[in-house]
């Protein structure tokens, strides 16, 4: 019915072409939280785990349990781990990402009262994002902290805002120099040399003399990269396509969905498609904003997106019932599709509901 193919040989290379923007030295971090963006954080785990990633990252605890009951056995860090389910982290080997004084004391605390000595943590600071992270501010209470031998600090990292932005970014710039400032502090007052981390997917093409000892990609793995010139190197991963459930033929002036969403401008043939947006696809790709392609001809998508349907416009599209459609993949690239509803490549990919069957060919 509906199928999101993924193929893992696309994986490979966009592992391969990233590791070549990089030095050998240089670790990468494979972030497969949102289920990989939405496709299998299982499968492209263990292929990561194959091509020679050294951690993988994960946003939830919960997600990196469901990886260490699949048998992966490499460094998982978490990036936002909660407070209430630190000691679960703990039976799964899990490496949490410490972005307040709040969850540093409480899991300090954890590992005191349980005699656990050099668990692996990474420290996160706030540079400029303002979302999560430890005020530079606060870093010489954080070295403090992490002098106590219960703690083995793996990496100190940032994030940055905009690493897309235009070059130069002054707001991209204050933040490298406080992260600079940061690992320099660090580096004199600490008794363990951490690794140092600053850049995601795009921060790999636009800022590549800033990669430290790490560098942390996601979208970029799954073939996207904000900025058509470097996406272009990529191969998108998945394909997404649906079938024609039933074509029927609407009479000028006739509605078409929910709250009579469009109006037939003429005599107008409309096929509906078993997909909606309980399964990612949502309303603001209707009403033409978006479009499907049947045997090479776009197809827009009338009316409002339903929970489980949608209607396209085939008036002009030689097609029969259970024919295949597809909404992204060989022809257009996700990120042209989610442009069409004024959305992002991340939203799109992560939104794909359990719904759709995962194909996985190599």
């Amino acid at each position: 019915m509906n199928t999101l193919t993924l193929h893992l040989s696309h994986l490979d290379h966009n592992y391969t072409y990233l590791r070549s923007k990089i030095l050998p030295k240089t670790q990468l971090v494979g972030v497969v939280k949102a289920a990989a963006y939405g496709s299998s954080s299982i499968a492209i785990a263990k292929r990561l785990v194959k091509l020679g990633v050294s951690y993988l990252a994960v946003a939830y605890v919960e997600e990196g349990e469901q990886l260490r009951n699949e048998g992966i056995k490499i460094p998982i860090m978490v990036f936002y781990p909660q407070i209430n389910n630190l000691e679960s982290l703990l039976t799964s080997c899990l490496e949490p990402c410490l972005y307040s004084q709040a969850l540093m004391e409480n899991f300090k605390s954890i590992l005191l009262k349980k005699k656990i000595k050099q668990y692996p943590i990474h420290i996160k600071y706030n540079t400029g994002l303002n979302r999560l992270g430890f005020s530079p501010d606060q870093c010489d209470w954080v070295i403090e902290q992490i002098k106590n031998n219960c703690f083995k600090v793996e990496s100190i990292y940032s994030h940055l805002a905009a690493s897309e932005a235009k070059r130069p970014s002054s707001l991209c710039e204050r933040q490298i120099e406080l992260f600079k400032a940061l690992k320099t502090k660090h580096e004199k007052l600490s008794d363990q040399p951490p690794k140092f981390h600053l850049l995601n997917s795009s921060g790999v093409f636009n800022y590549p003399e800033y990669q430290f000892d790490m560098v942390r990609c996601g979208i970029a793995l799954h073939g996207f990269a904000n900025h058509p010139h470097w996406e272009a190197e990529l191969k998108p991963l998945g394909v997404l396509q649906s079938t024609i459930s039933q074509i029927h033929q609407v009479k000028k002036g006739g509605f078409i969905g929910y709250d009579h969403g469009w109006k037939a401008p003429n005599d107008t043939k409309i096929a509906t498609l078993p997909i909606g947006h309980a399964d990612g696809i949502g309303r603001h790709y209707g009403h033409h904003k978006g479009s499907v392609l049947i045997h090479g001809k776009q197809a827009p998508i009338v009316g409002n997106v339903c929970m489980d349907l949608l209607m396209v416009d085939v008036t002009t599209v030689d097609c029969k019932e259970g024919e295949t459609v597809e909404f992204f993949g060989h022809t257009k690239k996700a990120s042209a599709f989610a442009q069409d509803g004024n959305s992002i490549s991340y939203e799109l990919l992560s939104s794909l509901g359990p719904r759709i069957k995962r194909v996985f060919k190599d």
